[in-house]
């Protein structure tokens, strides 16, 4: 792959006085931006290959479908457990028991109302009865 000149960097990263990217992470459209970024920067007397961008932007489109497969999945299991007794444990650190009576999609993840308590992680569910 061409490497990016600093200036086309610079302008591609967000300043450190407003980050809008906290985690980090490359979305589908930072991702063309930067791809777009890469070709209006590239020596026209030695262009990139275009397969390699072609293949790099059907690498990110399959992840990506993988990673909303798996969030879809999750999201499924626990729709599967309202109604459920389960056993978690508590923001507190104590196991707890009650019924799934909702699910939630979160910024933070999928997470479950268990007898009123709303925002727990599927992560603190060790057990269902």
């Amino acid at each position: 792959m061409t490497p990016i000149p600093a200036a086309t960097m610079a302008s591609a990263t967000p300043s450190a006085a407003t980050p809008t990217n906290p985690k980090g992470e490359l979305g589908q459209e930072g991702f063309l931006k930067l791809m777009v970024a890469q070709l209006q920067e590239q020596n026209p007397m030695e262009p990139g290959n275009s397969n390699e961008y072609v293949n790099e932007l059907a690498t990110f489109t399959q992840l990506e479908q993988i990673t909303n497969l798996a969030s879809t999945s999750e999201l499924s299991g626990a729709v599967q457990l309202i109604g459920h007794e389960v056993s978690f444990t508590s923001s507190l650190g104590k196991l707890e028991t009650g019924t799934v009576e909702g699910v939630q999609r979160t910024s933070a993840g999928i997470t479950v109302t268990i007898n009123g308590q709303t925002g727990i992680e599927m992560s603190k569910v060790t057990q269902v009865s």
